[in-house]
């Protein structure tokens, strides 16, 4: 059995960053920011509308990949997520 520091692993970067930037990841991975951005959508109270229609999806490039994320454009946002967690449960929602 090696000693500790004896054994190393180089990974393929390239093999990676196929699988991540593939069709079949991204597609993956924006249902999933639409399946979030339709809960908050559904579940988010409305008094004018205004941080309801505020959700957007946005792009974060990487590295490595593209991440999704749904994020909130309204002035009152942090403070309807501190009182209520709509989008938390949102988000915990999407499997």
């Amino acid at each position: 059995m090696p000693a500790a520091g004896q054994t190393k692993v180089k990974f393929n970067d390239k093999f990676f960053d196929d699988i991540l930037h593939s069709a079949g990841v991204e597609n993956m991975c924006l249902s999933k920011a639409q399946q979030a951005l339709a809960n908050i959508r559904a579940t988010a109270p409305v008094d004018t509308g205004a941080y309801r229609d505020g959700f957007r999806i946005e792009v974060h490039k990487s590295a490595h990949r593209n991440s999704y994320r749904v994020v909130g454009h309204d002035w009152k946002t942090i403070l309807l997520e501190y009182e209520g967690g709509y989008l938390a449960r949102a988000l915990k929602a999407v499997k």
